[in-house]
């Protein structure tokens, strides 16, 4: 489980600097000439690299890697190529047709010689890098399509002028006028998949959603088929779907399994190559095992497969190098069932660790104080492992919009019966340190509350992270005969579980525990943190959203669900203030002991909810509080972040490592800091376009 994409949970931490955004210049034509950059002075390095919509584009550092043994940089070399060559799988997953557009716009990019200075082709450069950033033509964090700002015409043009170069993805007997007149409805008409995900209430959302994970079938038929599945083992439940497409063929649903040999096989078959090259090199014979296993799993698409490597994964806590690579989260798709790709390969980092560690050692007793109904508490919280890590590589799923915090495994059972790992990407959150927003200072009420921000936010925003992923994700437990919580609470499983984990990170930082434990200096640090919670869940996240737009996403739902039904339900006591003057909108918290008793209240009933499956009341809270938007707070809250000219999204241009060999030998592996997204990007598609343009 992911704490969310940075761009969005990290919006805490970016505002707690009243500096500047960094100037950048976004609209070159011709890509410049790539500085490839090696690791030096945070004063020196240029972080942000690109800006453009709505999105910004930064670099991060890996420290240390030029002194890592050879051993270690040959098996991070290993696990870098495996994390690129699943990005395809991601593109596919997103969008059936993702691929075929892909491939045409950058055949435009590098073929296109018509006038690139001018507006009309800046208008296609920039739709075309919104398409990398989002892995496909819907929006990376919204799931709305987005529309090109340059005409249909335009467009084939473009297309009909690079169509004698050989690069453009057509089928066998396709024409490039087909090409074009199969891809302009997609782009340009907003009728056609405008949603990757859509979890309305009241919807068939596998119809409504155009996610490349169903096909001719509907919900009832998706639920159907999955009720067939009989667990050997019902203690410890296959993740039934997670690693295939399911599709309607000749009027029978059948599961199009990712695997060698399967679906993906091309993709697929160049991970498991890797996989097994960084097995002859692995640290320990447990992480020799977990990436064989991996492997296997791989091969064989068998889910029992993927369990087995699952626990020896977890079970690997004493290497320096890790590696999350497969199909893992489940919030895009609607029932919560496939997986998407991604891949975070990293270093551990030792001294960050150490916070992180110190929670993780505590978390029986986090677990034994919580607010929790007694039978919902997990007796025995087992092999609970926290470090922070330095990121190498991310891919799929991952990038270029990446997690902060990462806790896994996700089944249930896994982490009950051997735990789980759970990781704080400390080189990510020190990029974005060094490239600070600045809204702060037009959210906040006043000088008190702007001071704790600057002097507490960024901790607050760390043991955040890191008691939500550590702590919030493994606690609680499923009461006995009640199904998994994609099975009984559907849609809105994804958005109740991040608010639960989020309700435990907010309810421990008022905690004295903490400051006991040497984890922040005074409560100072939990105030920071709810003032921080209230100003984006009720207000500061709707900068994210078009006028009209309702809440989709689960991360920002479940801050909204926090913010709103705890503003609710302390009004009479006014624990959280509304507060206007000359016209601007804010919340003030009143009370941090009533409001932390507030989400203790909301996270017994979160829980309550999981434990028991209670659907009926999961979709309460969510259509109720965590979906609709106050229309007027929303246009108040547009206008006055546009005049701070920021992004409210930003993300990563990865590192690059190249291995240096002397005849069949490794001897070294390089790392450099490319600084242009778009080369990256198109260096992506010719060196790991692995499958074809239709899967």
């Amino acid at each position: 489980m992911k704490l969310s994409k940075i761009s969005a949970a990290l919006a805490a931490v970016l505002a707690f600097s009243g500096c500047s955004e960094q100037e950048t210049s976004s609209n070159k034509a011709e890509p410049k000439q790539t500085h490839q950059a090696t690791a030096t002075s945070n004063n020196e390095f240029k972080w942000q690299v690109d800006r453009f919509a709505d999105i910004r584009v930064i670099r991060y550092q890996v420290p240390g890697f030029e002194e890592l043994p050879l051993e270690t940089k040959e098996l991070l070399f290993y696990l870098y190529k495996a994390a690129l060559s699943g990005r395809d799988i991601t593109w596919d997953h997103n969008y059936k047709y993702n691929l075929t557009i892909r491939h045409t716009l950058e055949a435009v990019i590098a073929d296109y010689a018509g006038d690139k200075s001018s507006e009309e082709f800046k208008k296609f450069n920039e739709y075309t890098k919104r398409v990398w950033f989002s892995n496909g033509i819907h929006h990376h964090y919204m799931s709305g399509k987005f529309s090109p700002e340059f005409s249909p015409e335009t467009f084939e043009r473009y297309v009909m002028s690079v169509a004698e170069k050989g690069k453009l993805p057509l089928n066998k007997d396709q024409s490039a006028e087909q090409l074009v007149a199969l891809l302009t409805p997609i782009l340009f008409d907003p009728t056609v998949a405008p949603k990757m995900v859509n979890q309305s209430a009241n919807i068939d959302n596998v119809v409504a959603s155009s996610v490349n994970y169903y096909e001719g079938v509907t919900e009832q038929e998706v639920e159907d088929f999955y009720k067939n599945k009989v667990d050997v083992d019902p203690k410890r439940p296959v993740s039934w779907g997670l690693n295939s497409k399911l599709v309607k063929i000749d009027g029978k649903i059948v599961e199009q399994v990712w695997k060698v040999g399967g679906m993906y096989d091309k993709a697929i078959s160049e991970i498991v190559f890797w996989l097994d090259k960084a097995a002859t090199v692995a640290e320990n014979e447990q992480q020799r095992k977990a990436l064989t296993l991996l492997s296997k799993y791989y091969r064989s698409g068998d889910l029992k497969d993927f369990d087995d490597y699952s626990i020896a994964w977890v079970k690997d806590v004493n290497s320096d190098v890790d590696v999350v690579n497969g199909f893992i989260e489940v919030y895009d798709d609607p029932l919560a069932y496939r997986g998407s790709f991604e891949s975070v390969v990293s270093v551990k980092d030792h001294e960050a660790t150490k916070v992180i560690a110190k929670i993780a050692a505590e978390a029986q007793w986090f677990e034994d104080n919580s607010p929790l109904i007694e039978s919902h508490k997990k007796k025995e919280v087992k092999g609970i492992t926290g470090k922070a890590i330095t990121v190498v590589i991310e891919s799929g799923d991952a990038s270029p919009s990446t997690p902060i915090g990462i806790n896994l495994p996700n089944a249930n059972w896994i982490r009950a019966e051997h735990g789980s790992k759970s990781v704080s990407l400390t080189n990510i959150v020190s990029a974005y340190d060094n490239v600070k927003g600045g809204s702060l200072a037009e959210f906040v009420w006043d000088d008190a509350e702007l001071a704790r921000s600057k002097e507490f936010g960024p901790l607050a925003s760390h043991l955040h992270t890191d008691l939500h992923e550590v702590v919030g994700h493994a606690s609680g437990q499923i009461n006995e005969g009640v199904g998994t919580p994609k099975e009984t609470l559907k849609q809105y499983s994804s958005a109740l579980e991040e608010g639960r984990a989020d309700l435990i990170a907010l309810y421990y930082l008022m905690d004295q525990k903490l400051i006991d434990m040497g984890a922040m200096p005074s409560l100072e640090v939990g105030k920071a943190s709810y003032d921080s919670y209230i100003r984006n869940g009720m207000m500061l996240q709707l900068r994210r959203l078009k006028e009209g737009e309702h809440i989709e996403e689960a991360h920002m739902r479940n801050r909204q669900l926090i913010a709103s039904w705890a503003f609710e339900k302390g009004a009479t006591d006014n624990v959280i203030e509304k507060r206007v003057r000359d016209g601007k909108t804010f919340f003030v918290v009143n009370d941090y002991q009533k409001l932390r008793t507030l989400f203790g209240q909301l996270l017994r009933e979160l829980q309550r909810i999981k434990s028991e499956g209670d659907f009926a009341a999961g979709q309460a809270l969510i259509e109720g509080y965590a979906v609709k938007v106050d229309k007027k707070l929303h246009l108040e809250v547009l206008s006055r972040y546009e005049k701070l000219k920021l992004a409210p999204y930003s993300g990563f241009v990865n590192p690059k490592l190249e291995a240096v060999y002397l005849g069949d030998k490794m001897t070294n592996v390089k790392i450099t800091y490319p600084d242009n997204f778009q080369e990256q990007m198109l260096e992506y598609g010719k060196d790991y376009g692995l499958l074809p343009v239709l899967n």
